[in-house]
């Protein structure tokens, strides 16, 4: 056995342990177990998953540089407090993408459009009986569908931005269909949008699509704490730190 063999799977055990933390964390956030202005230690998240601090500060520090957490080296760790600014611009980038993305697909010849019209096709235009209703999933089948329609151009720096986007927004997403009309409005304007894209109405498309998420972008400016801990109380029952 090479005499480094021992070190590097030590390595990858490691990596792969912050990993799932950072993705454990990550969830926490979108499923609002951590709330904005949620307080704790690198102690606590070592002691909840029974880990050492090693890959706990690995995996925190990963979330800090992407800006989900900020750090006060004598009181310990934050969920960053909702830039609502930051978000607005990111929605603006969102809609961006989304536009131009409907304008390509438009333009392409019949023989032209690629089989993620007809998945898309698929999951929205379904009779009401074939509707998922949970607002988690639908959510999630939301945000995947927009990306799948920017995907669908063929140009991987749109999509790859676009996906960076969407990550960042999905806390107002998932807030958006904690309220249940939202369900069945998010089908009936996704039909209409894919209908609008497969007939080739580009102006119609757009106009449909930017609509659409101009609703969500909305939320952002009807976010409120008690919102917030409605949220929480909706989601898991164990909160993951205390607040």
């Amino acid at each position: 056995m090479p005499l480094n063999a021992v070190p590097q799977a030590a390595k990858e055990r490691a990596g792969n342990l912050a990993e799932r933390i950072y993705l454990q964390l990550k969830d926490d956030i979108f499923e609002f177990r951590l709330l904005p202005g949620d307080r704790f230690s690198e102690g606590e998240i070592a002691e909840r998953m029974a880990v050492s601090r090693t890959p706990v500060r690995q995996a925190l520090y990963r979330l800090q540089r992407e800006g989900y957490l900020q750090v006060y080296f004598r009181s310990g760790w934050q969920v960053k407090p909702f830039d609502f600014e930051h978000f607005a611009e990111l929605y603006e980038v969102r809609i961006v993408l989304e536009l131009e993305a409907v304008r390509r697909l438009c333009a392409r010849t019949q023989d032209e459009h690629p089989a993620a019209l007809e998945q898309l096709k698929r999951t929205w235009l379904v009779q009401p009986e074939q509707r998922l209703q949970d607002g988690r999933e639908v959510s999630q089948l939301d945000e995947r569908s927009h990306c799948l329609l920017v995907e669908a151009t063929g140009n991987r720096e749109m999509a790859r931005l676009h996906a960076e986007v969407s990550e960042k927004i999905r806390i107002i997403r998932r807030l958006d269909f904690t309220q249940s009309p939202r369900v069945a409005a998010t089908y009936a304007e996704h039909g209409k949008i894919i209908e609008a894209i497969l007939a080739r109405r580009s102006e119609e498309a757009q106009l449909l699509l930017k609509t659409h998420i101009e609703v969500s972008k909305a939320q952002v400016h009807t976010i409120t704490l008690h919102m917030l801990h409605n949220a929480r109380q909706r989601s898991m029952p164990t909160p993951a730190v205390k607040p």
